[in-house]
């Protein structure tokens, strides 16, 4: 969905069709994030991520929008059941994004150009908000026909096969290859791996040796191979559950991001619970400044299964303490992992496991009734807490 945020606002409000329209994260904190910039701020100059005064410099005259998370979560969740309409196999990627395999609804179109067409009118039609299609014989060579070509021709659609991707995806640098970060980047170019087209004849033995599977798997990508299916089961069976969170400013005292690590992990254990799901793994993502690349990201194993906060709390914070640099935090996450259902775990002999089920289902009791700030731990009390803050939110921003 083209610009998803701003294309909702714009849908909710015709006036502001022809205006340059920002969807920017509270003004109070940071200066606010431009989320989305229509095409109209877009050709302004406005870009994602970039604080909204300097969007603001560039294009003075758009109209800003706090985000609504919970409207475009609906709104999502709508698009989802209007491609259903098109074939049964929808596999939400994002929020904004999803991959379908239409190749059972083909023969009702002329071409796959037809039936594109097709589910662009309906949405426009319907939501009122403009998709941009990518189209292939497999999942990725689709995303990356949509993600270099359909965003940026008139139609908005276009489609990429092993016979074109030589002329079309071969040239292109090789960071704008599907599954290719940063870090990965700069290793490749270290490699003289510049474009795709140079991976594409790279020795795969080489690769394979250097980043085994992964490195296999980038020269599949790079030859235009996909073997994974559209599934609308993907979100069914969860790997992970894990909860992230960006501060207001930089913290730098070890209490102040305890404070954080410790309200991380009990929202984490929340949703695992609600999911009725365990974990066995724990891990940490630490982010420093905006202006320092710093950080680290690590998980240990428990010798038992949790949902309970504490116990992920508690391998957190051992996580934390050991690899901390002792630079200003700026962001952090807590996932659990190596999940197992509530009523299939190994008991602990000596770890609660009872007690502490009765006293956490007495606290999500609390929750569902009262709401997360009803009842918290001590710590949630000091300045640094974002508890009551976040308790608004969706997704770190308002509902």
């Amino acid at each position: 969905m083209q610009t998803f945020y701003a294309s909702c606002e714009k849908a909710d409000h015709p006036e502001l069709r022809n205006k340059p329209v920002i969807v920017a994260g509270d003004p109070e904190q940071r200066s606010g994030i431009v989320l989305a910039a229509c095409p109209l701020a877009k050709d302004r100059g406005v870009i994602t991520a970039e604080p909204l005064g300097q969007a603001l410099i560039k294009c003075p005259e758009a109209v800003i929008r706090r985000p609504r998370m919970q409207h475009y979560i609906d709104m999502s969740v709508r698009i989802t059941r209007i491609l259903e309409r098109f074939t049964d196999l929808v596999e939400p990627y994002s929020v904004d994004e999803q991959f379908i395999d239409v190749t059972g609804s083909l023969h009702f179109f002329s071409s796959p150009y037809e039936l594109a067409r097709c589910i662009q009118d309906t949405l426009l039609d319907q939501v009122r908000i403009y998709a941009r299609i990518g189209i292939g014989p497999n999942k990725v060579l689709a995303k990356m026909a949509c993600d270099h070509f359909g965003k940026t021709n008139n139609e908005g659609i276009f489609e990429l096969t092993r016979r074109n991707i030589k002329q079309y995806l071969w040239p292109l640098p090789v960071g704008e290859l599907f599954g290719v970060g940063h870090r990965m980047e700069r290793n490749l170019i270290g490699m003289g791996i510049r474009k795709i087209d140079h991976l594409v004849h790279y020795p795969l033995g080489l690769l394979r040796k250097r980043w085994g599977v992964n490195g296999e798997l980038l020269w599949m990508t790079a030859h235009g191979m996909d073997t994974s299916p559209v599934s609308a089961g993907t979100f069914r069976a969860q790997k992970a559950i894990g909860h992230h969170m960006t501060l207001p400013y930089d913290y730098s005292e070890i209490t102040d991001i305890r404070v954080i690590l410790l309200e991380l992990s009990e929202e984490v254990a929340y949703r695992a619970r609600v999911k009725k799901y365990m974990g066995h793994v724990v891990s940490v993502g630490i982010s420093g400044s905006f202006d320092r690349h710093t950080g680290f990201y690590r998980q240990t194993t428990l010798p038992f299964a949790t949902s309970f906060g504490l116990d992920i709390y508690r391998a957190a914070d051992r996580l934390f303490m050991e690899n901390w640099d002792r630079l200003p935090v700026r962001s952090a996450a807590i996932t659990l992992s190596a999940l197992q259902t509530r009523d299939n775990c190994q008991l602990d002999l000596f770890g609660r496991l009872e007690e502490k089920e009765k006293l956490s289902d007495a606290v999500d009791a609390i929750y569902r009734k009262y709401g997360k700030t009803a009842i918290f731990r001590g710590p949630s009390l000091m300045p640094s807490s974002q508890l009551r803050v976040r308790a608004a939110k969706i997704g770190g921003h308002y509902k």
